[in-house]
């Protein structure tokens, strides 16, 4: 059995995590990502969501990063998805300013909070309790991590940029702008890595 993630590991983490968020709140405040919404491919990405899925990667791809991934706790990476909650009910506030489109809330074609509202059901008695398993387990995983896709894309398809394919009455411009470009740029990776960590642990369990 894999010991648990060291309490250095997990200070550096933070701490990188922290270093993060600082940035990307400093990008958005200088209108990095406001400022031309018309660049290919659009800075919310390339600066905010491509070093993220690189880190990801290395995290899965390296030696140190699966030994830090397989000391994780189950519980912990099912808990993660209580955060869906609260940003798909601030999704459903933006939407009511006129920040996000409707399709972007639970009123339109996203269905994310349902992963959210079921995260502590599965964390307590599908895994503190045992009472679900692996395969179980497995298919919560990539039915949630499905419903995070659909938002994503959703999301991207909406947002003001080259690439837009509808809601242009009403678009996605939150993630342009502080601290709404911590979704793109921190809490939707946090969520797929999550959901990646966990899917890896099940499989190779």
């Amino acid at each position: 059995m894999s010991k648990p993630v060291g309490k250095k590991n997990m200070q550096l983490t933070t701490v990188i995590i922290a270093v993060w968020l600082a940035l990307q709140a400093l990008l958005s405040y200088l209108d990095v990502y406001n400022n031309s919404p018309e660049a290919i491919p659009p800075r919310i990405i390339l600066f905010g969501v491509l070093p993220t899925i690189l880190v990801i990667l290395l995290l899965f791809i390296t030696r140190k990063g699966k030994l830090f991934i397989d000391r994780l706790s189950m519980q912990m990476l099912t808990y993660v998805h209580l955060i869906r909650i609260p940003v798909e009910l601030c999704l459903y506030a933006l939407f009511i300013n006129g920040a996000v489109p409707e399709l972007m809330t639970f009123e339109g074609r996203n269905l994310d909070i349902l992963a959210g509202l079921t995260a502590p059901l599965v964390g307590f008695f599908g895994i503190a309790q045992n009472k679900m398993g692996k395969t179980s387990l497995l298919l919560w995983n990539i039915i949630s991590l499905a419903l995070l896709a659909n938002i994503v894309v959703s999301a991207v398809l909406s947002a003001p940029s080259p690439f837009q394919q509808f809601a242009f009455d009403q678009p996605n411009i939150a993630i342009l702008y502080f601290p709404f470009s911590w979704l793109p740029s921190f809490i939707v990776p946090l969520v797929l890595f999550a959901h990646l960590a966990a899917i890896r642990k099940l499989i190779i369990k």
